[in-house]
């Protein structure tokens, strides 16, 4: 008998445990792998173990901070592109270069090209998209900006014990203020130093905010100030681990799109951000070709988990006229890099080409 998983399969109950602890809450203390396990009733040096081991089976990426883009000053925005079906891999690889491209799939519709761009303070997002939209040779671009956010955070229960129609508050960190500008925060040479290190892993030793404030050129107590000051300044979102959701499991992810009359976002919103397995929720433009509104993101072990959580979605809010698009293909999954120089080069080689004139109709 083939085993579908047998590195998920490999994973013990205090592992799924410890797993759920580091992605709801993980401690912003000087000893956090020590406070996790009085959490879980095993000692520090069992926490760390069991913190390399999830992580050598590909399951944990990392623990780190995880910044909101926008508040950071960076502009972002979903992007659906409608490629030739038989240049969809070629289109994907150009998208790809791109250092402000986090994810970038293939899905089942005509616009069959998502990806999601970020770019620094100061620079034009539509130029950027501009460029991508030309060079990748897309048959039509549609910007997606986040209009109104009513959740993201995802939070994979290891220990399955979510149910499909669960429910869920949305925390303040879930919901972060989203404006059509935001403007840069000011931060000083030191923040933008420790923004660059706590935005990779967190090394796994005992003090492992000391090995960070080693890079940074602080002490222990400056590295946990500053999170907590970018957490106040909801500049970060949260501390917390980043999965590998495929091997973890969550094998499926399904896109669901609502067509949700105006006069009832305030109310669908809110109450689809509020089931437990929904991790992002937003509201978004239409356009005369797409005539969703909101968005919700829903992962599961198999496409049936996925179907099951949409359907109870529907089944609450009444909403029907809906599509739920599936990845087909994963191109590329990664995180935003902040204030770093990947930047420049692309810059430098793509921008200066760009056609000064309007954008055409087909890039909107």
């Amino acid at each position: 008998m083939t085993v579908a998983n047998p590195r998920q399969d490999r994973l013990e109950d205090l592992d799924r445990e410890l797993l759920n602890a580091v992605q709801w809450d993980f401690p912003l203390e000087p000893r956090p792998y020590a406070t996790l396990g009085d959490r879980l009733g095993i000692d520090e040096a069992a926490v760390r173990e069991r913190v390399a081991r999830v992580k050598e089976l590909g399951v944990l990426r990392q623990l780190s901070a995880i910044f909101d883009t926008r508040a950071l000053g960076y502009g972002s925005a979903l992007v659906a592109a409608k490629v030739d079906p038989d240049r969809v891999d070629d289109a994907a690889a150009v998208i790809n270069a791109h250092p402000g491209v986090s994810h970038n799939y293939k899905r089942n519709h005509a616009y069959n090209l998502w990806y999601t761009i970020a770019v620094p303070p100061g620079d034009a997002l539509e130029e950027h998209i501009d460029v991508l939209h030309r060079e990748s040779g897309a048959i039509v671009t549609r910007r997606l900006p986040t209009l109104k956010l009513y959740k993201i955070g995802v939070k994979l229960d290891m220990t399955g014990n979510t149910a499909a129609d669960a429910k869920a508050e949305v925390l303040d960190h879930e919901r972060p203020e989203r404006r059509e500008h935001m403007d840069a925060p000011d931060l000083s040479d030191l923040e933008i130093a420790a923004v660059r290190v706590v935005q990779d892993d967190l090394p796994l030793v005992e003090h492992p905010f000391a090995a960070y404030g080693d890079l940074i050129g602080c002490d222990e107590q400056t590295v946990l100030e500053l999170l907590r000051g970018f957490k106040e300044r909801k500049l970060m979102r949260r501390f917390a681990a980043v999965m590998n959701h495929r091997t973890a499991g969550f094998k499926a992810n399904a896109m669901g799109v609502w067509a949700v009359a105006e006069d009832r976002l305030e109310e669908i919103g809110p109450q689809m951000a509020g089931f437990a397995l929904v991790s992002h929720c937003y509201r978004r433009p239409t356009y005369d070709d797409w005539p969703y509104s909101v968005f919700t993101m829903v992962h599961g072990k198999n496409a049936k988990d996925c179907e099951t959580t949409i359907a109870a979605i529907r089944d609450e809010t009444g909403v029907v006229d809906y599509a739920l698009l599936w990845s087909v293909k994963e191109y590329k999954k990664t995180r935003v890099r902040y204030f770093t120089d990947d930047w420049d080069e692309w810059r430098a080689e793509h921008l200066p080409r760009r056609v000064e004139s309007a954008p055409t109709p087909a890039s909107t």
